[in-house]
């Protein structure tokens, strides 16, 4: 096993993954907001991380799926997006676009990517399309990565990846509020899901980045401590997972 070249944790759900040239974003959020929600200060240089070869969105949320900062990477970036979204995102001007539902497999260049199940809302609210949630599993060469997205622990979650393979999870362990509601992994149900796919390496991902406006520095805990309690969530259970807590706008530091 081994790991990507080079993994730039950028906030939220937003990853920067580079192997042999090819660069990959996961669900970009580039601003310093999206919708009703305003960026942590932290990470301010993100909107200029735009050089980017595919972009993989796990569902229509708005703190997942911001048209503007699709529209800073360019309507020619590669988009792969779940089934049901091809035809919205058209409308708004983004003509290269892949639609997968889980277990369909596309190639990038040097990269496979597998849409995967999730448990997960992934209507577009108030009044968007309705496409299905996925994640997506990753593989470049030997190394395996696997997306999220947002999701709750799921049947078949410890069977998206044959026993040893993968590398790295990037895992979501917690959100951008004070609570979580349905279909999103808090640490400890993250530590879980760690037991189910036995990565070498987990990435908590999903906090610390974004919160309602007038809300950034109200309920401060919940901006710093869910990696740390996921961290000890998987010590608690006695894992050979190794959790690489990053904070946002930082590159991965697989040699930890």
């Amino acid at each position: 096993m081994t790991a990507p070249e080079h993994l730039t944790y950028l906030g939220h759900s937003t990853v920067l993954l580079e192997v042999q040239g090819v660069r990959l974003m996961t669900d970009p959020v580039l601003r310093q907001g999206a919708s009703f929600l305003r960026r942590v200060p932290q990470a301010d240089d993100v909107h200029t991380y735009t050089d980017v070869d595919v972009v993989l969105l796990s569902h229509l949320h708005h703190d997942h799926l911001d048209l503007p900062s699709l529209k800073l990477l360019g309507n020619n970036c590669r988009i792969v997006a779940p089934k049901g979204a091809g035809d919205w995102l058209h409308r708004k001007g983004f003509h290269n676009v892949v639609e997968v539902s889980p277990g369909e497999t596309i190639t990038h260049d040097v990269m496979t990517i597998t849409a995967t199940p999730a448990d997960h809302s992934g209507r577009r609210e108030p009044f968007g399309p309705d496409a299905q949630a996925v994640g997506y599993v990753v593989e470049s060469g030997p190394a395996c990565l696997y997306f999220a997205g947002d999701t709750d622990l799921f049947d078949g979650m410890a069977d998206l990846v044959a026993p040893g393979l993968l590398d790295v999870a990037l895992l979501p362990v917690w959100g951008w509020g004070p609570n979580l509601g349905p279909g999103h992994l808090d640490p400890k149900r993250a530590a879980q899901a760690a037991a189910l796919l036995r990565p070498r390496y987990a990435v908590p991902i999903h906090w610390g980045t974004l919160a309602p406006v007038g809300m950034h520095r109200m309920h401060l805990s919940r901006h710093r401590d869910p990696p740390h309690e996921f961290g000890a969530a998987v010590k608690e259970l006695g894992l050979d997972v190794q959790v690489l807590i990053t904070q946002p706008g930082k590159r991965v530091a697989f040699d930890a």
